[in-house]
């Protein structure tokens, strides 16, 4: 069984607080989150790669979360992305 790599591209806001409190009660246990600054010049590049607009942002192994394309973080839509499963 393969775990999930979650990345959650942050600003340091409260909005961002919130979804890296989100991601770690949903996320499986064996799952790697990393929680990426976008102050880091790498780090805005990577997130305009895989099609980052706003922050707070998460991606699951390598994929923008569909929720995070357009309106914001929601939990329903993480879970559906698969947050919260073992990958297997």
């Amino acid at each position: 069984m393969s775990t999930q790599r979650i990345e959650i591209f942050s600003a340091g806001c409260p909005a961002c607080q919130e979804t890296i409190d989100l991601v770690n009660d949903i996320a499986c246990g064996g799952c790697t989150i990393e929680v990426l600054d976008m102050n880091d010049p790498a780090v805005a590049e990577r997130a305009t790669e895989i099609g980052v607009r706003a922050v707070p942002a998460v991606a699951i192994d390598g994929q923008l979360a569909s929720c995070c394309a357009s309106r914001g973080v929601d939990e329903a839509a993480l879970r559906a992305a698969g947050v919260g499963q073992a990958a297997g």
